[in-house]
């Protein structure tokens, strides 16, 4: 799945010139359905959660292609982390986590990016995403 990158961006950053701004508005433009679930899971983080989360399974395989792409892609993800101030953390095929960056060396956090963790989160309807 490839970002659908508009030529004026496309030249900015062949000038060095692309900024956040530019790059966030690509992310959401090309990965609506990611930049949803990324965006529920930090709204998800309230005073007594330790993190905010999204664990609604995508509604088709292009969905789970978006979500895929924006999490397995350092810069999209990086990107997404600086404009929602989170850390994303991701189980599965689409259970995604959104953590206070003060939270990224807790034992909550440590435990949900444990294999444990993982292993934990499994179940015979998942075996297939």
């Amino acid at each position: 799945m490839s970002l659908d990158v508009p030529t004026a961006v496309l030249e900015a950053a062949e000038r060095r010139e692309m900024d956040d701004a530019q790059f966030l508005a690509v992310v959401r433009d090309s990965l609506p359905y990611a930049w949803e679930v990324v965006s529920a899971a930090a709204a998800d983080r309230t005073g007594d959660k330790p993190f905010g989360e999204h664990e609604v399974p995508p509604p088709s395989e292009s969905e789970r292609g978006q979500l895929l792409r924006a999490l397995a892609s350092t810069s999209i993800r990086g990107a997404l982390e600086r404009h929602f101030g989170v850390v994303l953390a991701f189980q599965n095929c689409h259970r995604v986590a959104a953590f206070a960056p003060a939270a990224v060396d807790s034992e909550i956090y440590r435990e949900f990016i444990s294999p444990r963790g993982q292993i934990l989160n499994q179940s015979p309807e998942l075996r297939d995403c």
